[in-house]
Parts: structure tokens; C-alpha cells; sequence
């Protein structure tokens, strides 16, 4: 653990100081071409214009951003090919793309649309073996694992579509084979406070970075600042996903901007 916190820490602008580097990343879900919500994975709303969203969050600061087709494993496909074409046009922050990705093609598919990387959940879950085929044929930095977590009896569950269906698979124990088996970062998200607004699962969070020396993207629960700084300053995360704080307008980037810096994060400057 101590050597991936090591590698997170970046020299300042200044060259004077040390500061952490964490990432803050706007989850788009999207089901067909709308963006939309939910609390706890259910009950979605629509919010708007997925491609409109994600130019607003770059330009207001957003490191990288994070698109998910939520119902892209029901259907068995993926439907975003048109979205990120669209965005990668105008947007030129790293793009993270996940729901309905099966196979190695389907990954180069994601990436010929601009995608720089591609998040497996459901596909890995059932082969583990398609994270090494992938990292072999991309590198570990293009090739994540998403995972969604359910507590339940003081374990966490990894689950797929949508927290509905339960994998068999412990998520603290998944997330390390997920890592040994090549993925280059994982994306925990928890269910159980997803969409509510009440802050990160920290517990959770702790012992998924406790157990893989790769980047952990937090997901589920972000409601205001304090929660963000709980995040940087109680666990080793080494990014924030932001939904419905970001798409109701409860939290503006520069809000949770000024928060990394307060904390002592590097925070890059706006052109």
C-alpha cells in the first residue's frame, strides 16, 4: 500500500512541495440517449443531455469522466458508440466507458470511438481471464474493473446489472483477483449508498485499498465537501466518482475543486 500512495503523489506547479494527486470524475449513466439517475441503482430519473453534461464538466474542471450504459448488459450490447464519438469531438479529458463489454472487441470497439478506457463488470465477473486478454492486448492502463458492492451480514457482495444479481464473489476478495489478473484500476461503487447522498462507503473503501496496489475509484454516496474530504483524508482512493451532487446542481466542481486543494491535493489550473 505504502508503494501505489507513493505513486500517488506528484510533484506541485511550484516544485517545492509534495501534494497527492486525486482524480474528480463525473459518473454519466445513460440509458439509451439520455443521461439519467437513480438511487441505489433503481428508480431512474432522466437528467438530459449526456453529451451536453460531460462538455459542462470539462470545462468546469472534471479530470476525467466516466460513462456507463445501465443497460447495456441486459440487453446484451452497448449503445454509447455515438455518444462518445460526439463527445470525444469537442471533449478532450480521459474517458472511461463501461456497461455490456464482453469481449476483446467490444473493448477495441470503445476505444476506436475515443474511449481511453474501458470498464468490465458483468463479462468478468463470469471469465476473469478476459482482464488479462484485455490488458495483454491494450495494457493494463486502458483496462479497469468495475465492481458494485452490497453489504450484507458485515461482507460486501459483488454484484451485476445494477446491484440486482449477486456474482458469488466476495467484492473486497474480487477486487484483488481483479487486479492480479491485470486490470490497471477498479471502480468500487457501493449500492447501498449510491444516489443517496450520504457520504462514501469508507469502510469499504479502506479495505478494497488495503488489498490492491492499484488506482481505486470511489463511487456511491457523495452529497457535499465533507464527503470528499472525508474520502482524500481517510482512505487511499485515488478518485472520486460524483453523480446526482453534480447533476441536480447540489455541488459545482469548484466546490469539491477547492476541497482537494484545502486537503492538500495538487489541483491543475483552468486555461
Amino acid at each position: 500500500m505504502v508503494g501505489r500512495f507513493v505513486s500517488a503523489l506528484i510533484v506541485s506547479d511550484r516544485g517545492a512541495q509534495m501534494k497527492r494527486s486525486f482524480r474528480l470524475i463525473p459518473r454519466l449513466d445513460v440509458k439509451m440517449e439520455w443521461l439519467i439517475k437513480g438511487v441505489q441503482m433503481e428508480g431512474w430519473r432522466k437528467v438530459g443531455d449526456p453529451a451536453a453534461y460531460a462538455a459542462e464538466y470539462a470545462v468546469a474542471g472534471a479530470d476525467e469522466l466516466l460513462f456507463m450504459d445501465v443497460v447495456a448488459s441486459l440487453y446484451e450490447r452497448n449503445s454509447l458508440h455515438d455518444i462518445l464519438r460526439n463527445v470525444a469531438s469537442s471533449v478532450f479529458i480521459p474517458m472511461t466507458v463501461g456497461g455490456g463489454i464482453r469481449t476483446v472487441e467490444d473493448v477495441s470497439d470503445m476505444l476506436a470511438c475515443g474511449a481511453d478506457k474501458v470498464a468490465i463488470n458483468t463479462a468478468a465477473t463470469r471469465n476473469p481471464d478476459l482482464i488479462t486478454e484485455v490488458a495483454n492486448r491494450f495494457g493494463s492502463q486502458a483496462t479497469v474493473v468495475s465492481i458494485e458492492a452490497v453489504k450484507h451480514s458485515g461482507t460486501w457482495m459483488a454484484m451485476t446489472d445494477n446491484g440486482r444479481n449477486h456474482t458469488g464473489r466476495d467484492a473486497v476478495k474480487w477486487a484483488k483477483e481483479a487486479a492480479e489478473k491485470g486490470a490497471g484500476e477498479i471502480i468500487i461503487t457501493s449500492v447501498n449508498q449510491d444516489g443517496l447522498g450520504t457520504g462514501y462507503d469508507i469502510e469499504l473503501v479502506k479495505l478494497i485499498t488495503e488489498q490492491v496496489r492499484v488506482p481505486v475509484v470511489c463511487g456511491g454516496g457523495l452529497g457535499t465537501t465533507e464527503h470528499l474530504r472525508d474520502l482524500v483524508m481517510q482512505t487511499d482512493a485515488s478518485a472520486a466518482s460524483i453523480a446526482q451532487a453534480l447533476h441536480w446542481k447540489k455541488l459545482q466542481l469548484d466546490d469539491l475543486r477547492s476541497t482537494l486543494e484545502d486537503t492538500g491535493c495538487f489541483v491543475r489550473k483552468l486555461t
